[in-house]
C-alpha cells in the first residue's frame, strides 16, 4: 500500500533519473491534460511531499499522487513496459530514460507557483527536509478528543502516513485506535515513533515494524486479522473505523487491526 515512504523512494528514483535533464517527449494521459507538452523543458527538481510527488518542469509542476495502485516506472529507451500501455497517464521522455506514471491516483499539472494550492494544506512532511516535531505537535494537540487513529491518518496533521503505519504504531504504543488524542498520552512520543519508524523504512523494499524480516514476519498487527498476537498470542482483531470531523477524508472508514489484550 502507497506510503509517504512509497513516494520518497518513487522521487529518489525519479530524480536520480530525470533530475537536470531536458524532456524529448511528453505524452499526457488524462483528457484535461491531453494538450499539454513539456517537451524542450528542463526537470529542475523532483521531490516528495508526503504521500504526494511533485515534479518542476520549467515553469510547472506535474503532481501526482499513486492512491491505491498507482506506481511510477523508470525504463531504459526502447526496454519493455512492465505494466500495460492502457494504464499509463503519463510518458516523460529524455535522451537517456523514459518515466512513465501507471494507474496515478491523482494527475495534474498546474503552474509552479500556483504549487502550494495543491499541497499547501498538508502537515509537516515527516521524511522532509523541513520537518518540523513542533509544528506537528501543535496540529496534533488541536485534535482533541478525535480518535488518535484518525489523527495519525490526517495528512494535515502529519504527512506521510497511511493505514499500515497508523495500525502498527498504535500497537507499539499500547493504545487502542479509538483512543481520544487527547487522552493517548505524550503526543511528542508519538510523534517521534511516526518519524522513526517511517525513517527506518524509507529505504527498505518492504516495511518491517517487528525487527524480523523474515516474509510474513514483519508487522504486528496489520493484516492480521484472526492470527494470534506475536506478544500475547490473543486474536487480531479488524475494524473500521469512521471520521466524523472530516468525512470526506481518506480516513474515513478505513480498516484498522489492533490486539484487544496489549492495546488498551
Amino acid at each position: 500500500m502507497p506510503e509517504g515512504d512509497t513516494v520518497y523512494r518513487a522521487a529518489k528514483k525519479l530524480r536520480e533519473a530525470l533530475e537536470g535533464d531536458v524532456l524529448t517527449g511528453c505524452d499526457v494521459r488524462v483528457p484535461k491534460y491531453a494538450n499539454v507538452d513539456l517537451t524542450g523543458e528542463r526537470v529542475d527538481e523532483v521531490v516528495s511531499r508526503g504521500k504526494h510527488l511533485l515534479m518542476r518542469v520549467g515553469d510547472w509542476t506535474i503532481h501526482s499522487h499513486l492512491k491505491m495502485e498507482g506506481i511510477w516506472h523508470v525504463y531504459e529507451p526502447g526496454e519493455r513496459w512492465r505494466h500495460p500501455a492502457f494504464e499509463a497517464r503519463i510518458v516523460l521522455k529524455t535522451e537517456r530514460v523514459q518515466a512513465v506514471g501507471f494507474a496515478l491516483g491523482l494527475l495534474e499539472i498546474v503552474p509552479r507557483d500556483a504549487e502550494e494550492d495543491v499541497v499547501g494544506y498538508l502537515g509537516p512532511d515527516i521524511l522532509g527536509s523541513d520537518w518540523s516535531a513542533s509544528e506537528a505537535l501543535r496540529r496534533m494537540e488541536e485534535q482533541g478528543d478525535r480518535a488518535i487513529g484518525l489523527t495519525l491518518l490526517d495528512q494535515r496533521v502529519m504527512a506521510g502516513l497511511g493505514n499500515v503505519y497508523r495500525s502498527e504504531i498504535c500497537f507499539l504504543k499500547g493504545v487502542l485506535p479509538t483512543r481520544p488524542t487527547n487522552e493517548a498520552g505524550d503526543l511528542r512520543g508519538w510523534i517521534d515513533l511516526s518519524r522513526r519508524t517511517l525513517m527506518a523504512n524509507k529505504d527498505r523494499p518492504e516495511r518491517v515494524f517487528t525487527g524480523d524480516t523474515r516474509k510474513g514476519k514483519q508487522k504486528w498487527v496489520y493484516g492480521r486479522a484472526g492470527d494470534r498476537c506475536r506478544r500475547c498470542g490473543t486474536p487480531i482483531q479488524e475494524g473500521r473505523l469512521g471520521d466524523p470531523i472530516r468525512p470526506a477524508q481518506e480516513s474515513q472508514d478505513r480498516v484498522v487491526y489492533w490486539c484487544p489484550r496489549c492495546q488498551t
